[in-house]
């Protein structure tokens, strides 16, 4: 199933670099799809420390339920990480676990690794048993492939409604060498906070506790992969994985510039999901302050990303304003509307509680013509801030979803 690039989309995958111990291969398995990649799989070296955050749903997959097991183990074995698009394994009872262990075991075998130490993650339709005999078949070709620089190809295998594979990179140094971060990310629809139908995959040469690379990987999803909705639905399958090999010999313990750089990579990925939202024509950026607190200006900034009438407004460029304080009204937040002041990019739509005496239609409706947007909204009552990231909702939305299972 093939759709239009997304007009948002970057105009090239990035270059990113070899991260020392970390290893790509993909295979096409005809797990659903024909006549393309749909598996890959990442070799990480001995001594690799792993750090992940994962959906929050109630009813996640099985290769959820495994990793979220062993996240915390302390094995120094060499790991692995199997992906594989085109089934969910969600909702499988107990056949999605008994092929989560077939995919790990079989991966252990041929890697000479403790199972513990192979994470698996599984995207596409939910509900569908998983024919794991068609990747287990694939192992050892899989173990013949693996390259430094597969990391593209892997970007690829892991696709399904996107329109076009997603990465990003940053290098840092620290005591005055260099240390690199490079990640690989597909998303594009059942994209809401508690992540989304993501699965991102972040590598670094970096040396680094497990503890602390977990610290930074959850305060950075805060403010990343769980700022960005493109429909409000939160996914089954949503796995971060950052994998950190410390071939560089590099210690990055309480850095700042590396933790700049990791929440860098995370926000450079998370857009991208946004810019591949399901039938996206534009960004917008939601900007909250003035809140009662950091807690309120995020649910207004949700309840504003989240809304299909704000949503199909900038679709069709209206600058339908009251949209937004129908969502400020609606979110729980505290809201005085007297207080309230609106405004799209720097144009200051409606200020405390009334139209700006100088607003411009015309202005106002140019603006809207734009691929990226920002709406603003100063509540007026303290020093809470949000910012997060959306799109707009267009009939493309409905055309990708309606034929997923066709």
């Amino acid at each position: 199933m093939a759709h239009k690039v997304s007009p948002l989309a970057p105009a090239s995958f990035p270059d990113l670099p070899a991260i020392g111990g970390v290893r790509f291969a993909t295979v096409a398995a005809g797990v659903r799809y024909a006549g393309r990649t749909d598996v890959m799989l990442v070799d990480l070296a001995p001594g690799t420390v792993v750090a992940g955050t994962f959906t929050r749903s109630a009813t996640r997959s099985a290769a959820v339920l495994d990793c979220q097991d062993k996240i915390c183990g302390t094995g120094t074995g060499g790991a692995a990480i199997l992906v594989n698009s085109g089934n969910s394994n969600a909702f499988t009872g107990r056949a999605g676990r008994e092929s989560v262990a077939a995919i790990t075991g079989a991966v252990a075998q041929e890697m000479g690794i403790d199972p513990a130490r192979v994470f698996t993650s599984s995207t596409g339709v939910i509900g569908e048993p998983m024919p794991h005999e068609r990747i287990t078949a694939r192992i050892g070709d899989l173990k013949a492939g693996l390259d430094p620089e597969g990391i593209g190809a892997a970007a690829r295998a892991i696709m399904t409604t996107d329109t076009f594979p997603k990465g990003a990179t940053r290098s840092v140094t620290v005591g005055g060498r260099t240390v690199r971060i490079a990640g690989i990310a597909k998303g594009s629809g059942m994209i809401a906070p508690d992540m989304a139908t993501m699965l991102v995959y972040i590598f670094t040469d970096a040396r680094i506790g497990r503890a602390d690379l977990q610290a930074l990987v959850s305060a950075a999803t805060a403010r990343t992969f769980n700022c960005i909705t493109v429909d409000s639905d939160t996914s089954t399958s949503d796995t971060l994985l950052v994998a950190a090999t410390g071939v560089s010999g590099v210690d990055v313990a309480g850095d700042a510039g590396f933790a700049g750089a990791l929440e860098a990579v995370m926000l450079d990925l998370a857009l991208q999901v946004v810019r591949d939202g399901e039938g996206a024509g534009k960004l917008i950026e939601v900007q909250v302050e003035g809140a009662a607190d950091d807690a309120d200006a995020f649910r207004v900034a949700m309840a504003i990303a989240n809304s299909p009438l704000v949503k199909t407004a900038v679709a069709g460029e209206d600058a339908n304003w009251g949209r937004v304080v129908m969502a400020v009204g609606k979110s729980g937040a505290r809201a005085d509307r007297d207080l309230l002041s609106i405004r799209f990019g720097d144009l200051w739509l409606a200020r405390d509680g009334a139209r700006a005496p100088d607003y411009s239609e015309d202005e106002a409706s140019t603006y809207m013509k734009r691929q990226e947007l920002v709406i603003g909204v100063d509540l007026g009552l303290g020093r809470g801030r949000a910012r997060v990231w959306t799109c707009d909702l267009t009939h493309g939305y409905i055309d990708i979803n309606a034929d997923y299972r066709s």
